[in-house]
């Protein structure tokens, strides 16, 4: 009861309410246009049959915001971040209109591909920017309600807008609906931008600081900045350790999900029946999805009762064991079993490492951190999949590689607790 009465008094703040509507009505938007790009399997690497076509995909996705990354931290630290979540939605509508006119006109070649990508690098972008203005409409005893709540609605919104533009797709009396669809995006995107200029144009910060250059000079020195940000991170061990743990925890779930991919795809069900391999995955990320929603009930509660460094390590513990067992069994229940678990573990972690960056880092070097922890964030999934390119079979079932997991988390919760050991 005491979880509902403090969510109901979070959203009662006018300005995260208006901030959380932002990012789930901009989250919507990323569900709707997932399902125009579906019939083009631009964005689906679960339909490919190998780790090393997942990982080229996963490549081709996420890395291009590692590369925009560093640029993208100057700026959340200089320009008001009102704006930045204003401009990046506005941004998006550009790409994504571009995208819904070749895919009415059936064209995908390099240009559609070359659009999303970019619509998907602003959204990084985007949110990394709404994880540096978090505290900013939030008291610092209330942020770990905040990172419970805003992500997992995020998830949520994004599988409303799944399931919306699923329907209508199959409703709309045309024969080819993506490009409407992809138009929805678009507009929803715009919807974003319009909700997020009802917050202060300087109220979600960066606060001021004056030996700070002006943009111009930041940005022809981005070095410079992330070596400052690098330093800034070494002198708060809290936010540092922080992010180690989630770098090696989405090392460890990167691999597990290239795994799990090539389950479903190959050893479950038959590779030339893709429909049911497809459906199996499906219901695996819904299993999962409950798992987010399951830590953002229980991270708050359980972090009454111990400390943030305590929980984490539990949840990595946890991690560890369900890879083993159930997860060796290699069925389909129990594989589920291990889903939802590696959820919650996976989610729970995320909002402890994003409480204790944003209370762990100054303001005026937050937004270059957050940038960090999102190319990190990216880039070792990445990695993930390129070691499971050349050690998981094609049919996904190998125990030396679960062995590896199960160890590596084990491995990131002895190694957290001797770097926090006295604090």
């Amino acid at each position: 009861m005491r979880l509902l009465s403090d969510l109901r008094h979070l959203l009662r703040e006018q300005y995260f309410r208006k901030l959380f509507t932002v990012r789930v009505t901009s989250q919507a938007g990323d569900g709707v246009l997932q399902v125009a790009l579906a019939s083009y399997v631009l964005f689906s690497p679960e339909r490919q049959p190998d780790a090393a076509a997942i990982a080229a995909t996963l490549a081709a996705v996420l890395l291009p915001f590692s590369v925009l990354g560093p640029f993208a931290g100057v700026l959340l630290d200089r320009w008001p971040r009102r704006q930045i979540l204003v401009v990046s939605n506005v941004i998006r509508v550009v790409p994504v209109l571009g995208a819904a006119v070749l895919i009415a006109a059936d064209h995908s070649g390099p240009t559609l591909f070359a659009l999303i990508l970019l619509a998907f690098s602003v959204n990084r972008f985007f949110l990394a920017g709404l994880s540096a203005a978090l505290p900013h409409v939030v008291d610092p005893e209330e942020l770990v309600l905040a990172n419970s709540i805003t992500p997992t609605a995020g998830t949520v919104a994004f599988i409303g807008g799944l399931g919306i533009a699923t329907v209508a797709r199959g409703l709309l009396p045309i024969a080819e609906p993506d490009g409407p669809i992809a138009v929805a995006a678009a507009l929803t995107y715009a919807t974003a931008a319009l909700l997020a200029l009802r917050l202060p144009r300087h109220l979600l910060g960066p606060d001021f600081d004056p030996a700070r250059p002006d943009v111009r000079r930041a940005l022809g020195n981005v070095v410079h900045g992330l070596l400052a940000g690098l330093a800034h991170l070494r002198q708060r061990p809290s936010a540092a350790h922080a992010l180690g743990v989630i770098s090696a925890h989405r090392f460890f779930y990167g691999l597990s999900t290239v795994a799990t991919i090539l389950l479903y795809r190959n050893y479950f069900n038959d590779p030339r029946d893709t429909d049911a391999g497809l459906a199996g995955l499906s219901i695996a990320v819904l299993v999962s999805g409950l798992g987010f929603l399951a830590a953002a009930v229980l991270t708050p509660i359980a972090l009454r009762r111990m400390t943030t460094t305590t929980w984490m390590l539990v949840l990595l513990v946890i991690a560890a064991v369900v890879e083993v067992l159930p997860g060796g069994l290699y069925t389909e229940p129990s594989l589920l079993v291990a889903a939802f678990v590696l959820g919650v573990s996976s989610q729970g972690v995320k909002i402890c490492v994003d409480t204790l960056v944003q209370t762990g880092v100054d303001d005026a070097f937050r937004g270059r951190v957050f940038s960090l922890y999102d190319v990190a964030f990216n880039v070792v999934f990445v990695a993930a999949a390129a070691l499971g390119a050349v050690t998981i079979p094609a049919d996904g079932k190998s125990y030396g590689v679960l062995a590896l997991i199960a160890g590596g988390y084990a491995a990131t919760a002895a190694a957290y607790a001797y770097a926090r050991r006295g604090t």
